[in-house]
């Protein structure tokens, strides 16, 4: 008979050592006389080191200790859109309607309501076989989201002996398999075991984020990585928030592990209000969940909210949605570890890291992906982290051992930030891997020669960063005209391409056939500009012309195409103008 019961016999902080239990790795226990949460996270013959997810302020040893035989698991189903939980998936909301604007210890609340209503639509019939993960029917969540009921993927399947529609609780049993085995609208599953699915797909599908630089330089696929790494006001949060609002994910899961208190109110106090620009007339909470477990909240529970979070990302990826999962900031889940680990009296690793720093990030990271689901389906989660590195040092463990495993690399520059340039994203220190695989994709719906366009982009962005350092001495009059007329083109692809206003109503979210037309303008330009320079015409005649303010406006007005092609003639009549005045000149 496995021990259940047993005693604190030490104290460290979140880490508790127990003795006289006999459980499993990553089994949840009950600490002290409050019942406090924690996880096995180690056993030492008879001692079980526990990592407790609440303040262990007054817990003594001697105080009795029990094992649940059970790991941390969440509840899945109907509800969770629009919720708000911390680390551990309780409703922050129910919490404080039951306790007020702090969280007592002890106190445990389930993760979905268990007296709602919905309304189930069952999609199989008496006699029909169903296997593991395949859908039985649906509810309708929220306005955007049509909730999949699934046969859980870790129960058999068989032929479905006894299915109804109607009005049900998550309790409530909704269908019969021949075998007697019961399903209801909600399922538990343990956060730390990825979810099966069928098979894993190649990144060939961008994430159309709405952010010029990231979808026209350096983008994401749907199911890919990507870290966003920057010093603190670079602006890590507010690209997030962006990315969660303009890009075409159709689920978005944001979690604040460990973020500064006044971040996560932003979010929080701005989402239930915002309408949803993909989906108008909807509110944009209608597809989001939201896990706050701010820097202020036990250490331990910050790793458990990154997982949370990807299990609640898996399992409306296996309804066959598009989620695109925020985890800010994955610095201080590694700064929780580093506590913990030193609780443990493990042998650190760089800069007082555990060992097992890049194992642990790569397990979050390697869950995110696009697939085909047990059910058919074609469903994807997209994972992107924010870093914060001290002092906005790339070179620190977290970002070195993130970089090695995702495909994408937007870096954050304070310098950018400082000079007002929004969306802070060095495009010279930032890359993304593929490309290689999206290639085909843009050319099919953007552009046939969208490729070849962007490298010429990036290659005016590339040529004027070396040119700079020679302005910086001489000057821009003493370059030859040709480089001269370079610094313009990258100007205008900087100061029209480059930056966006994310308080602009048109202007804060992009598309491809947008990014494009701005790109062709500006190579336009820098091609006409170097002809004219062939004929004669002066290098100063081209700086600054007219139409580029006409070109810089376009980005503000809602029919786009319409307003480059007016720049674009504009740009004519300017390059007409000075070949007349260069004429006139030779003639006199």
């Amino acid at each position: 008979m496995v021990s259940q019961q047993g005693t604190v016999y030490r104290v460290s902080g979140p880490v508790v050592t127990a003795k006289g239990i006999q459980p499993r790795m990553y089994d949840i226990v009950r600490v002290g006389e409050e019942r406090l949460m924690g996880e096995v996270i180690q056993i030492e013959g008879d001692k079980s080191i526990i990592q407790v997810y609440e303040d262990t302020s007054g817990v003594k040893p001697g105080e009795p200790v029990e094992n649940t035989g059970l790991p941390l698991v969440v509840e899945l189903g109907p509800g969770l859109m629009t919720s708000i939980y911390d680390g551990i998936q309780r409703p922050l909301e129910v919490l404080q309607d039951q306790m007020g604007d702090f969280i007592l210890r002890g106190v445990d609340v389930p993760g979905l309501d268990h007296e709602k209503r919905w309304e189930f639509t069952a999609t199989v019939k008496p006699g029909d076989h169903v296997n593991p993960g395949e859908v039985i029917g649906t509810v309708q969540e929220t306005s955007t989201v049509l909730h999949s009921i699934m046969l859980p993927p870790d129960q058999k399947g068989g032929k479905v002996r006894d299915i109804k529609s109607g009005s049900f609780t998550v309790d409530d049993v909704v269908a019969t398999m021949e075998d007697g085995t019961e399903v209801r609208l909600a399922h538990k599953w343990p956060v730390r075991k990825p979810r099966p699915f069928a098979e894993k797909q190649l990144p060939t599908i961008p994430l159309n984020t709405g952010m010029r630089i990231l979808d026209g330089l350096f983008p994401i696929a749907k199911g890919g990585t990507a870290a966003i790494p920057g010093p603190f006001g670079s602006g890590k949060t507010v690209t997030q928030q962006s990315l969660a609002k303009y890009s075409d994910a159709q689920v978005v899961v944001y979690i604040g592990c460990g973020e500064r208190g006044n971040e996560m109110t932003e979010v929080l106090d701005e989402f239930p209000e915002l309408p949803d620009p993909v989906n108008e007339g909807n509110p944009l909470m209608a597809r989001t969940c939201l896990i706050a477990n701010t820097s202020n909240m036990p250490v331990a529970a910050r790793e458990a909210s990154c997982y949370t979070g990807m299990t609640l990302a898996e399992y409306y990826r296996d309804m066959g949605y598009d989620v695109a999962l925020m985890a800010d900031s994955t610095s201080r889940w590694a700064e929780a570890m580093r506590e913990i680990s030193s609780r443990l009296e493990e042998m650190p690793g760089e800069e007082g890291y555990p060992a097992y720093l890049s194992a642990r990030l790569s397990e979050f990271y390697e869950r995110a992906g696009r697939c085909t689901t047990l059910n058919g389906q074609e469903g994807s989660v997209t994972a992107i982290g924010a870093v914060s590195p001290a002092g906005g040092d790339f070179s620190e463990p977290v970002t070195q051992a993130t970089l090695r495993i995702v495909k994408v690399f937007w870096a954050l520059d304070a310098k950018l930030a400082q000079r007002r340039h929004f969306p802070a994203i060095n495009w010279l220190n930032s890359y993304s891997l593929y490309p290689e695989f999206l290639g085909d994709y843009y050319r099919e719906h953007a552009a046939e020669d969208w490729n070849e366009v962007k490298a010429q982009a990036m290659d005016l962005l590339q040529k004027e960063a070396e040119l700079q350092e020679i302005v910086q001495l001489v000057g821009s009059d003493a370059l030859p005209p040709e480089q001269q007329v370079t610094l313009e083109t990258a100007r205008l692809l900087r100061e029209i391409f480059l930056q966006q206003n994310g308080f602009d109503p048109v202007d804060a979210s992009s598309n491809l056939e947008k990014d494009y037309l701005i790109w062709k303008a500006a190579l336009r330009y820098d091609a006409m500009a170097q002809q004219a320079l062939a004929d004669g015409v002066p290098a100063k005649d081209l700086i600054g012309m007219s139409f580029s303010t006409e070109l810089a406006r376009s980005r503000f007005v809602a029919d786009h195409k319409s307003a480059i092609e007016a720049a674009t003639k504009t740009m004519d009549k300017d390059f007409d103008a000075v070949r007349s005045a260069l004429k006139t000149e030779v003639t006199a």
